[in-house]
């Protein structure tokens, strides 16, 4: 099965290849994507083969490093994320033979395309340090040309320098956190990592410097500035598959190394992490409910949704470090199945996004609309995703995130008194970030798809292809059968559970009805067909009775006006009146937002104005504050290449002899 995942791989790498060598343009495109979609079956059915019983196996190529090799290797975790990627993959290449006969630059995206797939599949299957850094830094220089492709605007070329910038700070820190996990004999077959020993000062050295690596390319607050600017810019095919998938790829470095590599961890670290998640779940949130452009509200919903993960992992760092292994599997379960839910709700959300900007050439809310009336289909397949990202029942986004409040339900089992205090106050958080997540998609549907059209483009859309409304109708169909039936996806992630915490859920397929019974039936049950079945069944009676016992007489009105009788799309209620409650109460104090009214006095013939300015404190404060100092320790330096060459030996003979003395120290 091995063989299988790495030669697609292998052969989605070549796919771009000869994308490169016929063109690249847009008579190839299709064909491409088609086989691009193609290859992803390969690491698809290697991923459900393992986890279906068939045990780990290894592969040994002739590349690498010297006598030594690359190392691949297929395990119930990798075959999970593998699991992953097939799906976002395959329905990402779908949609993008639709959407990109609409491409205006098709040769800056396809030659890519197909290659960037091929390195997050090789990431998860590598089992060395050196293929392992090899293939992440392949996949991030692939996703930045991506993400380049609309280059002659300048907010694009903006974001792409962003995003090389931190995606070189993350490779760097990966790159000293497996130095430390190698040790001083130089062992980076990960086998050789699981069996030395390591102090705790260098445990906790490695997952922090882990945690900026994999952090900074999850998008986990403060390392989350790029994503806000890379996923508007990139094509949004590129977008589903970045947020969607590539974010998974980092969740998944981050638990190879905490849950696998480092070994045994101390249970302070939990703390941190758990607070962190909630914090930067909050913080993307908030930030979403802020934005009026369509991809950025999502990309900061991607924050949001990483920050859940995250607080999940360090929860089950936490049970696990105190031995507690039931409540570290469910912890550890809600992980893994929320970033399955979130591939396929927002990979559906950006390929709607990207439909709205295909039939509209528009994404900010104001300027949309009334698309239901025009893009039906879209606004259903919208809406699945809007429900199951709000976590409401009975779609997947509900599922995980009950999974994750039953787990926080058994923080007072901890011994702890540090970590019975913070669990609790990071599930209030982590609360008060589902609610904010309703309330923001309940703008942008609200806004972007009900009510009247607020432009000529959005009131001339018309519905878009049948290759993109495949892909779409592929992900909400997922979305609705992980949230009607859970226990199939949570029995299929028992075997990575048991691999990183020496426990699992209980088989929940055996349940009567399909009950979630995670812990104990007592303490809490689930059943999603039950509410599914009173959904369907309330909303159908409903229906029939207003149409039975309802009057027939018909009667024609005006319809509400809200007190401005102008019937003008401008009197409905906007993105910024939406969000304007929740940015007075919050948004003043954690965005620094501000609102200006500019009233004429009567007889002044100026129109009334009225602005609403919002800050990024954490790009204000830590980046522009350290390119400061870059820019200032820079100019002072400068004077170096003006010295003469007795100075220039000086400075050379200095840093040697402290080399040397700081070798001498080591040892």
């Amino acid at each position: 099965m091995v063989e299988l995942a790495a030669l697609s791989a292998l052969s989605l790498v070549m796919l771009s290849l000869g994308a490169v060598a016929w063109g690249g343009g847009a008579r190839i495109s299709g064909l491409v994507y088609g086989l691009s979609a193609l290859a992803c079956l390969g690491p698809g059915a290697a991923g459900i083969a393992i986890l279906g019983g068939v045990p780990p196996q290894m592969l040994t190529l002739p590349v690498g490093l010297p006598w030594i090799g690359a190392h691949l290797r297929l395990d119930a975790l990798s075959a999970v994320f593998l699991i992953l990627i097939a799906i976002g993959g395959a329905a990402a290449s779908v949609y993008a033979i639709g959407y990109g006969r609409h491409e205006s630059a098709p040769e800056r995206v396809v030659p890519f395309f197909p290659a960037f797939i091929g390195a997050m599949t090789l990431v998860v299957l590598a089992d060395d340090a050196f293929s392992f850094l090899v293939c992440w830094e392949v996949m991030s220089l692939l996703s930045w040309a991506l993400v380049l492709a609309h280059h002659r605007a300048p907010e694009v070329r903006s974001a792409a320098y962003l995003y090389l910038v931190m995606a070189a700070f993350g490779t760097m820190a990966l790159l000293l956190a497996f130095g430390l996990l190698a040790g001083g004999n130089g062992a980076y077959a990960f086998s050789a990592i699981r069996t030395a020993s390591r102090p705790d000062s260098v445990a906790v050295a490695v997952l922090a410097l882990v945690l900026v690596g994999a952090g900074s390319k999850a998008g986990l607050a403060p390392l989350h500035v790029w994503l806000p600017q890379a996923h508007p810019a990139a094509p949004s095919h590129v977008s589903a598959l970045m947020s969607g998938v590539m974010t998974k790829v980092a969740v998944y470095a981050f638990i190879r190394v905490a849950f696998d590599l480092v070994g045994p961890l101390p249970w302070w670290i939990s703390p941190a992490l758990l607070m962190l998640g909630a914090s930067t779940a909050v913080l993307g949130i908030l930030n979403a409910m802020m934005a009026d452009d369509m991809k950025r509200l999502l990309a900061y919903s991607t924050i949001e949704n990483i920050g859940v993960i995250f607080a999940a992992l360090g929860l089950a760092l936490a049970f696990r470090a105190n031995g507690m292994t039931a409540p570290a599997a469910l912890a550890l379960t809600a992980a893994l199945f929320h970033a399955f839910n979130h591939m396929t709700f927002k990979s559906l959300l950006f390929m709607g996004a990207g439909a709205v900007l295909t039939a509209t050439g528009r994404r900010d809310l104001d300027g949309l609309g009334g698309l239901i009336h025009r893009m039906p289909v879209t606004s259903v397949l919208t809406l699945i995703g809007v429900t199951a990202i709000s976590a409401l029942p009975p779609l997947n986004g509900f599922a995980s995130e009950w999974l994750l409040f039953q787990s926080i339900l058994l923080s007072p089992g901890l011994p702890q008194l540090g970590l019975q205090i913070i669990v609790p106050a990071a599930g209030g958080l982590l609360a008060l970030a589902a609610a904010l997540a309703a309330a923001a998609f309940v703008r942008l549907y609200g806004v972007g798809f009900l009510g009247r059209s607020r432009s000529d483009a959005a009131r001339d859309a018309r519905e878009v292809d049948r290759c993109m409304l495949v892909a779409m109708t592929g992900l909400g169909s997922l979305c609705v059968l992980a949230g009607i039936v859970p226990a199939f996806v949570l029995d299929a992630l028992a075997p990575a559970v048991d691999q990183l915490t020496a426990n699992r859920l209980p088989q929940q397929m055996a349940e009567p009805w399909l009950t979630l019974i995670p812990v104990a039936e007592a303490r809490s049950t689930y059943n999603p067909l039950l509410v599914f079945a009173f959904i369907a069944i309330a909303a159908s009676a409903s229906a029939l009775a207003m149409h039975r016992f309802g009057s027939r007489a018909l009667r024609r009105g005006p319809a509400w006006d809200c007190g401005f009788p102008e019937p003008s799309p401008a009197t409905q209620y906007g993105a910024a009146s939406f969000a304007q409650p929740i940015r007075r109460v919050l948004g003043s104090q954690i965005l620094r937002a501000s609102e200006t009214v500019d009233m004429p006095p009567p007889g002044d013939p100026r129109p009334a104005r009225h602005r609403v300015t919002m800050h990024d404190v954490i790009w204000e404060r830590l980046y522009l504050s350290v390119a400061r100092g870059v820019v200032y320790v820079s100019a002072r330096l400068n004077g170096l290449q003006f010295l003469t060459i007795r100075v220039y030996l000086s400075l050379v003979m200095g840093s040697l002899v402290g080399l040397l003395l700081a070798v001498a120290l080591w040892h």
